[in-house]
């Protein structure tokens, strides 16, 4: 830190979009093919530690199952350090304060042996399912089979939580997509053909899940946060104690409203590239990713 500068100068945003000054050594938000990402949690730490990152966070939505896959495997490279996280898709009573009426939790930290949270995910998963398969019956009925692509995507075990990019990329191999964007904003996406509404936890119990079983609770790319600071602070009195800010396709203005959010708030910083690993590689997401320094070292002071 130079001589004169402020706090706020040192977490202060690279100017310019993208434009990252170093390699982020933390990337706490990433996914494997245990949820809805194409690379496998030996790949995925592989990849992780080539890129320089010393402390990984995989949170697979809904579910440990990547995180245990890894204990006592030997895959994960020396100087790398594999943080327990989840992801939840929570579901709002009141959709208003999110796109599809949901917002998602992210739990840092976690442990993963805690049987309360095992069996609050264990019920997540058993809602996407049904869900899953209502989707594919909806594809079935508009003359979008995807049965067939679905087959030759990689097999899944009943840890595994079924999402919409698996019915994405389904629907790329069959023709009916170009990407998983275009799946998504034609077929998949609230108010399209093929929706189901999400059912599962909401908010509060996702936090409360999160902070019974060790984890920081961390509001995961919710832009807006800025405006809506009274629900924030409603998530805070059921235990939410962090603010996903640094996320990896923020530009700086994003970054810098949900950086005062958090300081104002007294939330720990957290970020990552939500690394699916649809559009790009590890190597080449990694390369986005901007978090500070002081931003690792606050973040680390709260595993302590």
């Amino acid at each position: 830190m130079t001589k004169g500068a402020t706090r706020k100068d040192r977490h202060a945003p690279p100017t310019g979009r993208r434009f990252v000054p170093y390699p982020a050594a933390l990337d706490l938000h990433t996914h494997t093919l245990r949820s809805d990402g194409v690379l496998t949690p030996e790949a995925l730490v592989s990849a992780a530690g080539a890129a320089g990152v010393k402390l990984l966070a995989i949170t697979d939505h809904d579910t440990l199952a990547g995180v245990r896959e890894l204990r006592g495997s030997g895959a994960v490279p020396a100087g790398l350090e594999v943080l327990p996280g989840i992801e939840l898709n929570s579901v709002l009573a009141e959709p208003g304060n999110a796109g599809e009426g949901e917002v998602h939790i992210l739990g840092l930290g976690v442990d993963p042996d805690d049987d309360a949270l095992e069996a609050a995910l264990s019920r997540q998963r058993d809602s996407r399912r049904v869900r899953f398969e209502q989707m594919v019956d909806r594809l079935r009925e508009i003359g979008m089979p995807v049965d067939r692509a679905l087959e030759d995507q990689p097999l899944t075990t009943d840890d595994d939580a079924l999402g919409r990019p698996r019915l994405a990329r389904a629907l790329i191999a069959c023709g009916y997509a170009t990407s998983i964007e275009d799946a998504f904003v034609r077929h998949l996406s609230r108010g399209r053909p093929a929706y189901v509404p999400r059912q599962g936890l909401g908010p509060l119990d996702a936090i409360r899940a999160i902070r019974a079983a060790g984890g920081i609770a961390s509001l995961a790319h919710f832009a807006e946060a800025p405006s809506h600071v009274p629900f924030i602070r409603e998530l805070m009195a059921a235990g939410l104690n962090g603010l996903e800010v640094y996320y990896r396709s923020y530009e700086a203005p994003a970054v810098a409203g949900l950086r005062e959010v958090a300081d104002e708030l007294r939330l720990v910083a957290t970020g990552g590239t939500d690394y699916h690993g649809d559009r790009e590689t590890y190597a080449e997401a990694h390369a986005e990713l901007w978090f500070p320094t002081p931003a690792e070292a606050e973040f680390r002071a709260t595993l302590l």
